[in-house]
């Protein structure tokens, strides 16, 4: 029987005769789930498995049957990511993982530029010592991430096993039913289908290596974006001005919903990167809606929606999330204008003064 408890100290485990002939590093990872395959090969290396009086160095060795092997998970050391407390909205949290409704304007992971104020600095104080180890670090798993000024919803591992599931469903992308994610959005124009499909290889920009582009070369890699047209808002002259789109994705690269809609002549309202030739098409806009999009100051994108099979119950977990306010009050004078409109149309044109 697989081991469940989480671990912290020496496992002992015992070569059935339907395992002999496996990999040990294979073997191990059956019957510890709460460690990846990589973390276990690691511990191999380190020394930490052991026969009898032998130290086994070699993940590749065969198992035979009545082979005892004792494996010695060593206790975590302290991540180098400094706690920061923040005021986090958690949906969700429990001991394997935690789902974060992540704000517009804050950086998932430290890198150049981003040491501190990041998620996951502000996971560290969030989940203190709850935090087990990963790769052998106490640290929260990123499995997937969202732009700076992208907002929503973001699950985070807090321990290896969890880790190696969430991973495992993000490398899929929901093709084996287990993870979803639904994305709202606000673009402009109309688009010319109700329901649709993007599907364009990404790679980075030769021209701006910040950017991501669409690639015919066999450099870029395959990004498969579906949409659906939820609601669409009409101009000041009487034709569409933006499109509420529910997006859901086949593939996970970076920027790839933001690029993708650019690519099809619809960019996100706001996005500064991938729309920055659409501001003047804010023209079509009332007075109110021009300014509420003019404070949003972000791409109208937002994680709306986020399943996922959890790690240790398998049982489907769903979560949703409305949008925040500065995308609300684009919607909310979208549709104001929308209903001016009809009012408009019901009461017939306005006749000249005589």
């Amino acid at each position: 029987m697989p081991v469940e408890a989480a671990l912290e100290g020496p496992v002992e485990l015992t070569v059935v005769p339907e395992d002999a002939g496996a990999r040990l590093d294979r073997w191990l990872a059956a019957r510890v789930p709460q460690l990846s395959r990589a973390r276990l090969q690691a511990l191999i290396r380190e020394g930490a498995v052991t026969s009898g009086r032998a130290t086994i160095g070699d993940g590749n060795l065969r198992v035979k049957p009545g082979e005892i092997y004792r494996l010695v998970v060593p206790q975590s050391e302290p991540g180098d990511v400094t706690g920061e407390p923040m005021d986090l909205t958690v949906v969700y949290e429990d001991a394997d993982v935690i789902v974060i409704d992540k704000p517009a304007g804050l950086v998932v992971h430290p890198a150049a530029g981003h040491t501190s104020g990041t998620l996951v600095n502000a996971l560290v104080a969030q989940c203190g010592d709850s935090l087990s180890g990963i790769a052998g670090v106490k640290r929260p798993g990123i499995v997937h991430r969202l732009d700076k000024d992208t907002s929503g919803l973001l699950v985070v591992a807090k321990n290896d096993g969890a880790h190696h599931s969430l991973s495992e469903q993000f490398k899929s992308h929901g093709a084996d039913g287990r993870l979803e994610r639904v994305y709202h959005a606000l673009v402009w124009g109309a688009l010319q289908r109700a329901e649709g499909t993007v599907d364009a290889a990404l790679a980075r920009s030769t021209s701006n290596r910040q950017k991501i582009a669409v690639t015919r070369g066999e450099t870029g890699r395959r990004a498969v974006t579906h949409y659906r047209v939820l609601e669409t808002f009409p101009s000041v002259r009487g034709d569409v001005a933006a499109s509420l789109l529910e997006l859901r994705l086949e593939t996970g690269r970076t920027h790839q919903i933001r690029v993708h809609l650019a690519h099809i002549g619809h960019p996100v309202l706001g996005d500064q990167v991938y729309g920055a030739g659409f501001k003047t098409r804010a023209a079509v806009l009332s007075g109110p809606a021009r300014a509420a999009l003019e404070r949003l100051h972000r791409q109208a994108l937002h994680a709306a929606g986020l399943a996922f099979e959890h790690p240790r119950t398998q049982r489907k977990m769903a979560f949703s999330s409305d949008f925040p306010k500065d995308i609300q009050a684009v919607v909310d004078s979208l549709r104001l204008m929308k209903r001016d409109r009809g009012s408009q149309a019901k009461r017939g044109p306005v006749k000249p003064a005589s």
